[in-house]
């Protein structure tokens, strides 16, 4: 639905290899969406570079996804990737208001660290993430959080790192994408002096992750014994198998008849694997053979 991006991080080739912002008028995503639907798709992801940077049309990414939420037999509404700088007030009264826009938001962040998050030129500090968190828990209390980080970037210092580290425990992620910084040729940070060493964007990129990864494990955990309604998409791996996503994006993979592939199905989870989520069928009565 949007191409491009306006905000020139100073890591990012998007801004030069995309140009600038463009969103397709409304008329021909709903229009599209409609035929989506009709053909029986019942999940759709709004995309873009900065896809809440939507305005097309002179409509905001909220009046649109309010608009697709009343298309009969749409049932989940997702959009990546965003920004923080345009999460503004109505989004956020979006995901109070509209129960088909899942509770599962990608919000990179990048650093924790003002000094770093200035240097890449990102528009927004620590605490406006916090804020921006906070008030979005508010409106939403189950929604679930990803995100973007980069380590090493050019004059980051053990203390920058360890306020990413702090933010991290603080806010919670269950899911996130993790790099080391890596210069891009024609962007300003590949210029910048006090360049990380290899090693040492190593070492901090292998701590970020453990700590990730103990955040989605104690998610992923906490989600057994509950049912969630999980869209069943494609066949597993194992004879018998579908395999599906929950609103928060996690792979759920259960013992269902083909029957059952395209459909959004109860399921109670019962166990954690390293890269999915083992369920049983909530109501198996409902699910034909």
């Amino acid at each position: 639905v949007q191409e491009g991006c306006d905000k020139f991080c100073t890591f990012c080739v998007v801004p030069y290899t995309r140009g600038a912002e463009y969103s397709r008028p409304p008329a021909d995503i709903l229009r599209e969406a409609r035929g989506l639907v009709a053909s029986g798709a019942c999940e759709i992801t709004l995309l873009g570079q900065t896809v809440n940077a939507y305005h097309g049309g002179g409509w905001r990414l909220a009046r649109l996804i309010r608009e697709l939420a009343e298309i009969g037999g749409l049932e989940r509404i997702r959009y990546t990737t965003s920004h923080p700088r345009d999460l503004d007030e109505a989004l956020i009264a979006v995901h109070r208001d509209v129960p088909k826009l899942m509770p599962f938001l990608h919000l990179p962040v990048q650093s924790g660290a003002d000094q770093i998050l200035h240097a890449m030129n990102r528009g927004h500090s620590r605490d406006d993430y916090r804020r921006l968190v906070e008030t979005l828990k508010q409106a939403r209390p189950d929604i679930a959080l990803s995100s973007d980080f980069i380590v090493g970037f050019p004059g980051e210092s053990d203390e920058d790192f360890q306020y990413t580290l702090d933010l991290v425990r603080e806010i919670g992620f269950v899911q996130t994408y993790s790099f080391k910084y890596s210069p891009r040729p024609g962007t300003p940070a590949a210029a910048m002096p006090n360049q990380v060493p290899e090693p040492v964007k190593a070492e901090r990129l292998e701590a970020l992750q453990a700590l990730l990864h103990e955040q989605t494990l104690a998610f992923n955990q906490a989600c057994v014994g509950r049912i969630l309604p999980v869209l069943l998409e494609r066949p597993g791996r194992h004879p018998g198998q579908l395999l599906g996503r929950s609103p928060y994006m996690q792979p759920v993979h259960v013992t269902a008849p083909d029957s059952a592939r395209g459909t959004i199905v109860p399921l109670r989870i019962t166990a954690v694997k390293p890269n999915s989520l083992a369920a049983v069928l909530a109501d198996p009565e409902r699910i034909c053979a």
